[in-house]
């Protein structure tokens, strides 16, 4: 079994920050893929930050310069850093983990729970 558990999210005000983990936890054999989507009220799913376990990490536009992924490999956990925090950053933040459990051939994708962030005054 294999879970994902977030924390951090909440209300801030317009400018503020906020800090999301996600930590992996079970039978992990390999870890590939770990980042972060959000889905805002009445619109799709979409991607916010990815990184791979090459090293490379991609944003979305609309938070390049704002948003800042990190893991850490040894804890099995993904953060995401959100500094100037706009009101359209409300959402519900998912993070998402592809890996191999022990015992299985390839890859599969692992969603948490979602947290929620809020921009408002």
């Amino acid at each position: 079994q294999v879970q994902l558990v977030e924390s951090g999210g909440g209300l801030v005000q317009p400018g503020g920050s906020l800090r999301l983990s996600c930590q992996a936890s079970g039978n992990i054999l390999s870890i590939n893929v770990m980042g972060w989507h959000r889905q805002a009220p009445g619109k799709q799913r979409e991607l916010v930050a990815v990184s791979t376990s090459g090293g490379s990490t991609n944003y979305a536009e609309s938070v390049k310069g704002r948003f800042t992924l990190s893991r850490d490999n040894a804890k099995n956990t993904v953060y995401l850093q959100m500094n100037s925090l706009k009101p359209e950053d409300t959402a519900v933040y998912y993070c998402n983990v592809d890996l191999i459990a022990h015992g299985s051939l390839w890859f599969k994708a692992y969603w948490g729970q979602g947290t929620q962030v809020t921009v408002s005054s």
